[in-house]
């Protein structure tokens, strides 16, 4: 039937890790699409991975590869979800780095052919990250007040896109160099590097915020805990380094009265509850 590639992280390291290798392509099984890979995206949970500096990450050899997007070039007994030919997106978190990937039908999503693949791609880790944060999460109203702690990048300008068409009150901290892009979206900009994020928003918010949403690792959780009003929310997404720190978070966690949710992204997933596609609007 033909061979695929595919990029395998073989040892824990840097990119010399990653070698190219070739693997028979074989049928669907029940209830498997089998996808050409067209776009996959590169995040930092894939160097993660390959470096090895979370917990609970796959043994090695794997194939990183968060997200893709791809058309269906062969469907399994029993798949009725998607069609041969049809372009769809999944939420992988491994295995995106590869000509053919073989991932369960009930688990992709439609995308419009109309689409940039390469610019599809891009939605589905990014911007599940900051749906689910806002809505799912948080479950922001219009007019509630936040402060997003790493207000550029990917996930950052989900945020800002989001948070602006659900009408919040936005502050967000980056380098001075992102201040203009976080002003297009409505966003009052707080340079992390000479200003210090708290004393500013206890003059300009004094009652405090309603929701911390902290992107930039967990040296910022008690300051970011120090700007919220009481009841307010602090959502804090991306992981620890090791198993050893997450289990001090843990305790460290209690002493706030708070416990993590235990959700990942994939738990809330690219699923099919609305409309079971990715939109052009």
């Amino acid at each position: 039937m033909g061979t695929y590639k595919s990029v395998v992280a073989t040892i824990r390291g840097g990119p010399e890790a990653l070698q190219i290798v070739e693997s028979e392509l074989r049928p669907p099984h029940t209830g498997e699409a089998r996808i050409r890979i067209l776009a996959t995206a590169v995040c930092q949970d894939d160097v993660a991975a390959r470096i090895g500096n979370r917990p609970f990450l796959p043994k090695v050899p794997f194939v990183p590869g968060y997200s893709i997007v791809g058309e269906v070039d062969a469907i399994g007994d029993g798949v009725t979800q998607v069609a041969l030919g049809e372009r769809v997106a999944a939420l992988t978190q491994f295995g995106g780095y590869a000509e053919t990937i073989f991932w369960d039908a009930e688990r992709l999503v439609q995308v419009p052919t109309t689409l940039d693949p390469a610019e599809a791609v891009v939605l589905i880790l990014n911007y599940l990250v900051a749906y689910q944060c806002l809505h799912r999460v948080a479950k922001v109203k219009t007019g509630d007040k936040m402060l997003l702690i790493g207000a550029s990048g990917g996930v950052g300008t989900a945020f800002l896109q989001l948070g602006k068409l659900a009408g919040l009150t936005m502050y967000g901290l980056a380098s001075a160099t992102k201040h203009a892009l976080l002003a297009e979206y409505g966003v009052t900009p707080i340079d992390y590097r000479t200003q210090d994020f708290v004393q500013v928003l206890r003059q300009a918010e004094p009652t405090g915020l309603d929701f911390v949403f902290n992107g930039m690792g967990e040296e910022q959780f008690r300051r970011g805990l120090a700007v919220l009003r009481h009841g307010g929310v602090l959502v804090h997404y991306g992981g620890p380094q090791s198993l050893a720190r997450f289990l001090l978070l843990l305790v460290e966690y209690g002493f706030y009265n708070i416990l993590p949710n235990g959700k990942t992204i994939a738990r809330y997933g690219t699923h099919r509850e609305d409309n079971g596609r990715i939109n052009e609007d």
